[in-house]
């Protein structure tokens, strides 16, 4: 049975019970039912650590006891979902404080202030209404979850927080990521376009190298985690009789030009 610090992977479906919405899936198909399909997602099921603090506590909680291959449907009231809506989360902001920002608010439209995430209500008089209740404050979720596998081999389970915290993309090939581990010590090497990825900063790439090695110390008997970055020499290219440039890598060996 699924216990908290399991390294697990899990196919789910989260819907607004009151609607029927769909917000969050590793469906596809259901992904592209309920219009929510996006192109940049790849989806699969998600690999987390139960217990990990990469779902709701509810959800993890559901996940413990469950079997490998088990599904399960969770109802999660609001207290243990995103909170009950409250009136003291709309504020009352200038008008002049969204100018200084050269922002134009418009009723719907997304904001972030500092760390806090809103809505824009209504704009009259100077003064802009912002709604920063979570979006599912109040609401009733539903969620579908199956249990796809529990990984047990260690490799598999660094893999795995690798391909959670690392930006999904079609390129980034996890078969070419190299991991050792002695000891206490983990040592990763990957695929060279997870180092590269053109939408995402330094930094970015930097808090998932961080996120991985937390998950990894904190659910394994792991206590250093490094990740190893090598650049090879490019092969030099030579010029023929006929002028024609060509890699060294391509001029063949004497055995082969036997």
């Amino acid at each position: 049975m699924v216990e908290n610090g399991d390294f697990v992977r899990v196919d789910l479906t989260g819907k607004i019970k009151e609607t029927g919405e769909v917000f969050e899936t590793t469906h596809e198909d259901v992904a592209k039912e309920a219009g929510v399909y996006n192109e940049q997602k790849i989806y699969v099921p998600m690999p987390v650590v139960v217990g990990g603090g990469h779902f709701l506590d509810a959800i993890d909680q559901a996940l413990v006891g469950m079997r490998d291959g088990e599904s399960k449907h969770v109802e999660i009231q609001p207290e243990y979902g995103f909170g009950e809506r409250s009136s003291q989360a709309i504020k009352m902001i200038p008008l002049k404080e969204f100018k200084k920002a050269n922002i134009k608010p418009v009723p719907g439209m997304p904001i972030n202030i500092g760390y806090n995430e809103g809505k824009v209500l209504t704009v009259n008089g100077g003064r802009v209404k912002v709604d920063f209740n979570h979006t599912f404050a109040g609401k009733t979720l539903e969620y579908d979850l199956h249990i796809v596998e529990v990984i047990e081999d260690d490799e598999g389970k660094v893999k795995s927080m690798i391909e959670l915290h690392y930006p999904q993309q079609p390129k980034f090939d996890l078969d070419k990521t190299e991991v050792s581990i002695g000891g206490k010590t983990v040592t990763i090497k990957l695929d060279k376009i997870a180092n590269y990825n053109n939408d995402q900063t330094q930094f970015a790439i930097t808090q998932a190298k961080m996120r991985t090695s937390k998950d990894i110390w904190e659910n394994m008997d792991i206590e250093k985690v490094e990740f190893v970055e090598s650049f090879e020499k490019p092969p030099e290219e030579v010029v023929s009789e006929d002028g024609s440039e060509t890699s060294t890598s391509e001029i063949p060996s004497s055995e082969e030009a036997e």
